[in-house]
């Protein structure tokens, strides 16, 4: 090869080597542009929040949901703005497998480790729910319904499931008498089945009125079902808690004399939800009626509502006195009697001069 060629070549090797640096100068410097700009725009996830102020957003997470599902859940609702990014924050914090289920009360304004946070070791989402005195089961769970929690039907299958009633100690084919009123802070069922909200209503009754009634442990079923049935008469029949022990006192005496009752309200308790506020003569009279104590004797075969812990103290602890009778005066207090005679003077006095 002459010595031009040999230049030749030389210079073309010296400007393929000087494009080839340029080009890994390039590839270096958009490696370096796209390593830089993954970091920044991690960063920026890390740092900030979809929206400021933001605002809250509810999410249930359904039981077994994976990190991957709820990433892509939360970046639906707002709540991140990069599923894929919250998933490999999920897996670096070690944190990502510790997501729980449930309702949670998050907020868009949160960055997206609070985000993570809150899912788990926050708490779930908690609901009031308010149960007051002296409601049938029926009427427990129409306010059930009403809070959005669980159906009336899913309610309903669940005071008369034997299974939980068997695992809960409740003596008798429901839980009428037990679903203790109180108020309630629960989070909502899954399918909207409401039995986890029943067996809170029953762990209450035991928690705490169990504990008051019977600070050694529980008689046998049958004088917890007749305790319950009757303080369930005394919340009906009065308001006043100067009155329960009292009237607790007059069913007591007529349970020791054999006489009958006479309780309107479980007459109306056997009636059922269709009851259209208007009692009866017939009503009285229906031998029908396994709840009609005008014509059956004892007490009824079971509670006709849940009572409050003062009705069941004052049925443990009955008032000691000789009245057989009461009548409802116009305030709403009772007028007692010891005699029949005493009793219809009462009523002439109180109610049929009212109407």
């Amino acid at each position: 090869m002459n010595p031009a060629a040999r230049l030749r070549k030389a210079l073309a090797a010296r400007r393929g080597l000087r494009l080839a640096l340029y080009a890994l100068a390039l590839g270096l410097a958009a490696v370096l542009a796209v390593g830089a700009w993954g970091l920044w725009r991690v960063q920026t996830f890390l740092d900030s929040a979809p929206q400021t102020p933001g605002r809250e957003v509810v999410v249930d997470i359904a039981p077994g949901s994976s990190l991957a599902q709820v990433a892509a859940q939360l970046e639906r609702e707002g709540v991140i703005t990069d599923a894929l990014l919250f998933r490999l924050l999920g897996r670096m914090d070690g944190q990502g497998a510790r997501v729980r289920a449930g309702e949670f009360a998050l907020h868009t304004g949160w960055p997206p480790r609070q985000v993570l946070r809150a899912l788990t070791e926050g708490r779930t989402l908690l609901h009031r729910l308010v149960l007051p005195e002296g409601l049938t089961w029926w009427q427990a769970g129409r306010v059930v319904e009403q809070s959005g929690l669980a159906s009336f039907e899913s309610f309903r299958r669940a005071v008369h499931d034997p299974a939980l009633l068997a695992a809960q100690g409740i003596p008798g084919p429901s839980a009428e008498g037990f679903l203790y009123p109180e108020t309630y802070l629960v989070p909502r069922p899954r399918d909207g089945d409401a039995a986890p909200i029943v067996a809170a209503m029953l762990t209450a009754f035991w928690a705490q009125a169990g504990a008051r009634l019977w600070p050694d442990g529980p008689p046998p079923p049958a004088e917890v079902a007749r305790l319950v049935t009757l303080a369930a008469m005394v919340e009906k029949e009065t308001a006043l808690p100067e009155e329960r022990a009292r009237v607790a006192g007059v069913y007591a005496n007529r349970i020791r004399l054999k006489m009958l009752m006479q309780c309107d309200p479980t007459v109306i308790y056997g009636l059922g939800p269709e009851f259209n506020g208007n009692l009866t003569r017939a009503d009285l009279q229906d031998e029908a009626n396994p709840y009609n104590t005008y014509r059956r004797p004892g007490l009824p075969p079971g509670p006709i509502c849940s009572p409050g812990l003062d009705a069941l103290l004052a049925a443990q602890s009955p008032e000691k006195h000789a009245l057989l009778y009461f009548v409802a005066r116009r305030d709403g207090s009772h007028a007692f009697s010891r005699t029949l005679d005493e009793h219809n003077s009462a009523v002439r006095e109180h109610q049929l001069r009212r109407r």
